[in-house]
């Protein structure tokens, strides 16, 4: 492996400011900021806009998709089709 190619890898904090929620984990990503970890010692931090904390997928709070309310609003706008579904040559 050639020397200097590639970004260090080391730990850094991923902190969730939205969920105040953070982890730490290793990674090539870099920060000017740090704080200091549970264990004493101090990390780059890097802050994320959304983490599994506060996705709506992983909290159970996404929308249902309800594609029967979709479709009937579909056919409302444009009509049902004309011809069983073919379309006109």
């Amino acid at each position: 492996m050639k020397q200097d190619k590639h970004p260090p890898y080391g730990p850094v904090v991923f902190r969730d400011r939205s969920a105040g929620y953070a982890f730490l984990t290793k990674s090539t990503a870099v920060s000017e900021q740090t704080i200091e970890w549970d264990d004493g010692n101090t990390y780059p931090v890097i802050d994320v806009e959304i983490s599994s904390e506060s996705h709506p997928f992983y909290t159970g709070n996404a929308r249902p998709v309800d594609p029967e309310g979709e479709i009937a609003k579909f056919e409302r706008r444009y009509g049902k089709g004309e011809g069983g579904g073919e379309q006109a040559r």
